[in-house]
């Protein structure tokens, strides 16, 4: 549905986007040209990338820090502007920029095996209804680095390789975005980090692994089904939209945030690898809030929090209807994680329930849902132990519940009209080295075998007792084996 024009010329979207082009623009023009240099994190830091991750992607303490600061630690500076210390806010770690460009590279290889075999076999030439084995699953290049002392970036460019189902219009796509500014000042005797970010999706900027964007399970095949009933803040807007946000971390333990979001227009998403077909563009700006509250105790740290997404969107552009107007949602999510270090290991535990609120004229009056307001909701909890220095061996189980009104029009594919899906996943995961202490030849080089079981309970409404009606949840039980590898 066409946008109506702001007040008096003004476009939300064009601030969103000039926002981010000063960024680039400072961090490009004003500063000496050995800031494009700079190598990758673990290099610009002279860190093991184990001072940040207990595994890829979770995050310790420092790694938390690292990103709230704006990927800069390390960054070199004067000699004279140096502040020599013990926490994370000083730069007490300088590393020389070298002639290597901050690039990082990853691979996943994969083989998927569900319980039956998949109706939507064939739709790419190499897939078979089960038995799958994908060379290349999905390939990243990022750039990862500080760009000036207070400025640095987190950008992914992805390869995905054709799922079952439609074929992708695009396989090659822009992905995680994150560009920060970061300073420190100190207020009433505290420390606090300000900044801003412009990212590409709501959660993707967070510190926790508890929110969406980075939230486990942290490796999925592409070649089995999924339940189809999300929150618009769980992915729903993911590589879609650009925002802009302000931040600050008050005496190393409450994170507040605020930011907008635009959806980009459909010439600009395609340039990206992203279909507009089937975006729900956003009116306005979608305000995005969050709240979290870290304190640590000894070896234990403990994060309790909240986040919020609230968009009215017009109906997508494969399914535009004129004049039946918008769509109202109201996402609010509360998250809660744990972590203990000890002695070689790591125990992490994390819990995230998800609430929706859907006001739904458009899609009532275009015929695309039943009811004017629906509920939606997820509750994930797991926990994670991480044992090693260098070779790590991870074990994971988390149980997944998603659950919420039924509509029998927005979910007619489902036998009983309901979103509900829940079930149980394990995973067992060895990571070679690449943590402290890997290879000389490839001092960063991360290299992760995975064993990963999904059992469900319920899927799309139908649970295991459906066999009758010719569903069963169990059918889409999905083991999945992966070889993840980055450098």
């Amino acid at each position: 549905m066409p946008r109506e024009a702001s007040p008096r010329g003004f476009d939300p979207a064009r601030l969103l986007v000039a926002a981010s082009i000063l960024i680039v623009t400072i961090a490009a023009n004003f500063v000496p040209q050995q800031a494009f240099a700079l190598p990758s994190y673990a290099r610009q830091t002279g860190l093991g990338c184990g001072m940040c991750h207990t595994e890829f992607p979770q995050l310790t303490p420092f790694g938390r820090r690292f990103k709230i600061l704006g990927y800069t630690l390390g960054y070199s500076v004067p000699e004279d502007k140096r502040v020599l210390g013990t926490t994370p806010y000083e730069k007490n770690i300088q590393r020389p920029p070298d002639a290597t460009l901050p690039l990082s590279v990853q691979a996943i290889t994969t083989f998927t095996h569900t319980a039956t075999n998949m109706n939507t076999a064939g739709s790419a030439p190499y897939l078979k209804p089960n038995d799958n084995i994908e060379p290349v699953q999905t390939a990243s290049i990022f750039y990862g680095g500080a760009i000036t002392e207070h400025i640095g970036a987190y950008a992914q460019f992805t390869y995905n390789a054709q799922p079952f189902g439609p074929p992708l219009p695009h396989l090659y796509t822009w992905d995680n975005l994150d560009v920060r500014y970061a300073n420190t000042t100190t207020i009433a005797g505290m420390p606090v980090v300000y900044g801003l970010t412009v990212n590409n999706n709501p959660t993707v900027q967070d510190p926790w692994n508890s929110t969406p964007a980075w939230g486990y399970p942290f490796v999925q095949t592409n070649l089995a089904n999924t339940p189809g009933a999300k929150t618009l803040i769980d992915q729903g807007f993911a590589a879609q939209v650009l925002g802009l946000g302000a931040y600050t971390f008050i005496n190393d333990q409450l994170y507040l945030e605020v930011a907008g979001y635009q959806t980009l227009n459909p010439g600009a998403l395609n340039s990206l690898g992203v279909s507009p077909l089937n975006t729900q563009p956003i009116n306005g700006i979608a305000p995005y809030f969050r709240a979290a509250y870290e304190k640590q105790w000894g070896r234990h740290i403990l994060e309790i929090g909240t986040f919020g997404f609230f968009a009215e969107t017009g109906l997508s552009i494969a399914n535009f209807v004129p004049g039946v107007g918008t769509n109202r949602f109201t996402d609010i999510g509360f998250d809660s994680q744990y972590q203990y270090q000890g002695d070689g290991y790591w125990v992490t535990v994390r819990a995230t329930y998800l609430h929706e609120k859907q006001n739904l004229p458009a899609s009532v009056a275009a015929g695309l849902a039943g009811n004017l307001n629906n509920t939606l909701n997820t509750f994930r909890a797991q926990a994670a132990l991480t044992y090693g220095t260098d070779g790590k061996i991870v074990l994971t189980g988390g149980y997944f519940n998603t659950w919420g009104t039924a509509d029998p029009i927005l979910f007619a594919g489902n036998r009983t009209f309901l979103p509900n899906s829940d079930g149980f996943i394990a995973e067992i995961a060895y990571q070679f080295f690449g943590k402290n202490n890997a290879p000389k030849l490839w001092p960063w080089f991360n290299t992760r075998l995975g064993v990963q079981y999904i059992a469900y309970n319920k899927f799309n409404g139908a649970s295991i007792n459906f066999d009758n009606m010719g569903t069963n949840a169990r059918d889409n039980n999905t083991l999945l084996v992966y070889l993840w590898s980055a450098f």
